[in-house]
């Protein structure tokens, strides 16, 4: 049995497309009447910014409104800038989104949104990331889901070190599937330019396709489901381990 709560939860809201993306005030929306809401997001976009983080350098926080702020850095600063500095209590959960576009399958090694719900687990907070395939469409139900979902990530639902990657279709809604991630297929391009000083530059850009795997989240999505992918932290492949030990001793001695 869950202990009862005494106050009401802090939910930090942050993204990655930044404090004035649609998505996050969409969050804040729905949201507000479930707890505390603190809104610590990117200053400006900070898209594909995936885990990085400003290191040794000062990043400027402006706070636009009561529980409101700005941050000049990446989603990833945001959290430790909430969970170290900006808020005085201990953060009950953590919601990155709603995402302008999917972050499916490989997707989440560069994700900022992603990113950031990974910070919130390693933190030791209950964290979800949660994107559209397309942005503004099916919101009442994203919102609806988010709502359902708070009620057991408070409760303690997760274990340590796992968050859920959501993510909403488009069209009509036939369901919800728990997914694994799919393969992403990048077909990315360096476009050259000449520049007037005589350097040069490259824009990376190109089309993006998909593996068709059963039971992957690119399948449930773009068959009108919406996708809970359940992320863990650990990344070592442990039934690598014994084979990579028995390899390592018959390299025989290094002296």
């Amino acid at each position: 049995m869950t202990e009862k709560r005494t106050r009401r939860p802090l939910i930090l809201l942050t993204n990655d497309d930044g404090i004035e993306a649609p998505g996050i005030k969409e969050l804040y929306n729905g949201l507000k009447n479930l707890g505390r809401l603190y809104v610590v997001a990117p200053a400006v976009d900070q898209s594909a910014s995936s885990h990085s983080f400003s290191l040794r350098k000062p990043i400027r926080v402006w706070q636009k409104k009561p529980r409101w702020f700005a941050v000049y850095g990446t989603p990833t600063d945001c959290l430790l800038i909430s969970h170290h500095g900006i808020l005085k209590r201990s953060i009950d959960l953590v919601i990155s989104g709603i995402n302008n576009s999917p972050n499916l399958g490989d997707d989440v090694l560069y994700s900022g949104t992603v990113a950031a719900a990974i910070e919130g687990a390693i933190l030791g907070m209950p964290s979800v990331a949660i994107s559209y395939l397309e942005t503004g469409k099916n919101e009442k139900i994203a919102i609806r889901l988010l709502r359902s979902l708070v009620r057991l990530l408070l409760d303690g639902f997760l274990p340590k070190k796992t968050l859920l990657n959501i993510n909403i279709p488009a069209g009509e809604i036939k369901g919800i599937k728990v997914t694994r991630l799919g393969r992403r297929i990048y077909q990315d391009m360096a476009v050259k330019k000449a520049l007037p000083d005589g350097g040069v530059s490259y824009t990376i850009d190109g089309k993006m396709s998909f593996a068709e795997t059963r039971g992957s989240d690119f399948e449930a999505v773009y068959s009108g489901y919406i996708s809970i992918t359940p992320l863990y932290l650990d990344m070592t492949h442990h039934r690598e381990l014994a084979r990579l030990e028995k390899a390592l001793v018959n390299l025989g001695p290094l002296a």
